[in-house]
């Protein structure tokens, strides 16, 4: 007798592979090519283990945050990375990335279905500790890229330092000290050059 329930998981495990061929803006710290989501995904996973301590809740469910990160991208198989800055771009972006969590969350079976969803709702509307760490990081890693590329994004779409420092600002809300980080980075990176003023 086929185990269903393992077909459809083995479904959804085949789909998001489709992950690795969305690419973002940002180019690695080496410059060599831009990055994919799977690569983000990874990235963010690692630094919210390691920067755990300085999350503004210390009571976060370390679990709840990496599922967070894990799920929350998979839905640019079907949008698209919609960039930072793209304020067309964002103008319908939660009704196309939620039509794309439905049909790729539809793959799974109906609980995990529905966790999933879940998850990125929550991610999404950062309703709690855990969200607001992840969602935190999700805005820090990127800002590395760019630092650490002398600019790279920044400079290729005119991106001035009053977008960046708005677009970020609720990395707060996830941990004071990495915004603390964050806006040195910013500061830093205009006295540089890497970013306009």
């Amino acid at each position: 007798m086929e185990n269903t329930r393992l077909l459809k998981q083995i479904e959804f495990i085949v789909e998001i592979d489709k992950l690795k061929s969305v690419y973002r803006k940002s180019v690695l710290m080496d410059k060599s090519r831009t990055e994919n989501d799977a690569e983000h995904t990874w990235h963010l996973s690692v630094m919210a283990i390691l920067l755990l301590e300085h999350a503004n809740d210390e009571e976060i469910d370390i679990l709840r945050v990496l599922k967070m990160l894990l799920v929350h991208d998979l839905v640019e198989i079907d949008a698209g990375d919609t960039f930072a800055y793209d304020d067309k771009g964002h103008e319908d972006k939660y009704e196309r990335e939620l039509a794309a969590a439905k049909r790729i969350f539809s793959l799974l079976p109906e609980d995990q279905r529905e966790e999933f969803l879940a998850l990125w709702h929550e991610f999404e509307d950062r309703v709690s500790s855990e969200s607001r760490y992840a969602a935190a990081l999700d805005r820090l890693q990127p800002l590395l890229h760019n630092y650490y590329t002398e600019g790279y994004t920044w400079q290729k779409y005119g991106i001035t330092s009053d977008k960046v420092l708005a677009r970020n600002r609720h990395i707060s809300e996830g941990s004071a000290s990495l915004w603390a980080f964050a806006e040195n980075l910013i500061r830093s990176a205009v006295d540089k050059g890497y970013l306009e003023r």
